[in-house]
């Protein structure tokens, strides 16, 4: 039993007060800007994903258990318990792999979908500046979770799947602070988020759609602990210090650096280091399809000019992007062969490439073929792809591409972005809705009361299976 003044020192006690009194004044401008864009790319990835097949068999299962609630499912026009919104919400917004990336990995997917939840139970007005700031704290903590695990490659090469074990918290805090919880609260809603923690990497073997849950479920049971926080529901204290049964102790016991969740909080925004995906598949495959264009198109080469395609890659990317079994669509977002021989076919590796037709059509299975995926054993897992192409004639080109599209350090440009955005939104809202949406959205700084953005998230009728 700790006393009250080492109370105030667990690490969990410094979060819970940076996130209880951080203001939106706080933000600089440059990252409140970006959550805003992140906050409609989030939006639009799970009006879009409506029509995916997770998230209808979802949407049916609690529909037969519960009665219409205050939520919006996006993307349809069925009404949920906010519980029950953020656990479709979120599986919707990351079921087409397009969603956000680089934070607790998949932030968007979880934080976005809890506050909106938190949104539409409040009786409050709730302005655009309170829903920024605390979208952004959830980014924040949510990654710094992950980075006191010792970072995405210790903590998912273990097995597990940082979406869903350090998403949970990101998801509390930003349920938390919208529901306004003091100091004390906010630490029990952190406690409550360690112990609903989990989600293993099992589902990367057989193509499973547990993937896509994942993040649903972490945004329910992060909004889960805020709701028992606010309810008095006590939550451990000492979840982040080298305990038995803390959090670090438990998931990531040989590569924590606990150090990382509190040095200079309010200072480096994780926001700043989050990626915006122009690519419906798994991140680790999209420098690879940078590479592979900038060869084709640099040298005029079309696809029956290739012979070869050979990617030299680390023993992580292998292991999670290897896969040449496409039948369903997450082995297929999943899968760099896929991506590349869609890139090299299609011309391109967006939604409309991983459709059940091209999956099955010859001439994409005969490029995969040509696609070589070779380990090199001293490459770090966070360094990205060699590739190299060999053509017909007996030429060879290769490149690396170190900051692949749509990070930070390589954005996607302003009308890639909002082709992107009307594209997926499009699948559900007429055009006039959509344009309300982004226009409404983009102006959500100094919005007094946002609670309208609930509304506009549903759609007329229930969308049908992208197939």
């Amino acid at each position: 039993m700790t006393t009250s003044a080492s109370a105030d020192n667990l690490r969990a006690a410094v979060l819970a007060r940076f996130v209880v009194h951080a203001t939106p004044a706080d933000l600089p401008a440059a990252i409140r800007d970006k959550a805003v864009r992140h906050i409609l790319d989030t939006l639009a990835c799970g009006i879009a994903g409506a029509a995916s097949r997770e998230a209808q068999a979802c949407l049916a299962l609690v529909e037969a258990s519960e009665e219409p609630g205050p939520a919006a499912a996006w993307g349809t026009n069925r009404r949920l318990s906010a519980r029950s919104a953020a656990l479709v919400n979120g599986i919707a917004c990351h079921a087409f792999e397009l969603d956000d990336t680089g934070g607790c990995d998949h932030s968007g997917a979880v934080v976005v979908p809890a506050a909106m939840a938190t949104v539409a139970m409040s009786e409050r007005p709730i302005s655009g500046d309170e829903f920024i700031l605390a979208v952004t704290l959830g980014y924040d903590v949510a990654r710094r979770v992950l980075e006191a695990c010792g970072g995405y490659e210790p903590h998912n090469n273990a097995g597990w799947h940082s979406t869903a074990t350090c998403g949970t918290f990101g998801a509390a805090v930003a349920a938390g602070r919208l529901m306004q919880l003091d100091t004390t609260r906010m630490g029990y809603a952190l406690g409550h988020a360690a112990s609903f923690s989990g989600g293993l990497w099992a589902f990367i073997h057989d193509g499973s759609q547990t993937k896509r849950v994942h993040a649903g479920r972490a945004a329910e049971a992060g909004l889960l602990a805020a709701m028992l926080a606010r309810a008095g529901v006590t939550g451990p204290s000492a979840i982040f210090e080298d305990r038995w049964g803390g959090f670090l102790a438990t998931f990531a016991s040989a590569s924590a650096q606990p150090e990382a969740l509190t040095i200079g909080l309010g200072e480096r925004w994780r926001m700043e280091r989050v990626s915006l995906k122009p690519y419906a598949s798994c991140r680790g495959t999209h420098s690879s399809i940078d590479a592979l264009g900038l060869l084709l198109d640099e040298n005029g080469l079309g696809r029956d000019d290739v012979e070869r395609i050979e990617v030299r890659l680390s023993r992580f990317l292998l292991d999670m992007c290897g896969g040449r079994t496409v039948d369903t669509l997450p082995e297929a977002q999943m899968s760099l062969p896929y991506a590349l021989a869609a890139r090299l076919v299609l011309g391109h590796a967006g939604l409309d490439a991983y459709r059940a037709a091209h999956r099955a059509d010859p001439a994409l299975r005969a490029a995969m073929e040509r696609v070589a995926l070779i380990v090199d054993e001293a490459l770090p897992a966070a360094d990205e792809p060699l590739v190299r192409i060999s053509t017909r004639d007996g030429r060879f080109f290769e490149t690396r591409v170190t900051s692949p599209l749509g990070s930070p350090a390589n954005p996607v440009g302003e009308a890639a972005y909002f082709d992107k955005v009307h594209g997926l939104c499009g699948m559900a809202l007429a055009a006039p809705a959509v344009e309300r949406l982004v226009a409404g959205v983009l102006d959500l700084w100094g919005d007094p009361d946002m609670r309208w953005l609930g509304e506009a998230l549903g759609a007329p009728r229930q969308p049908p299976v992208f197939e």
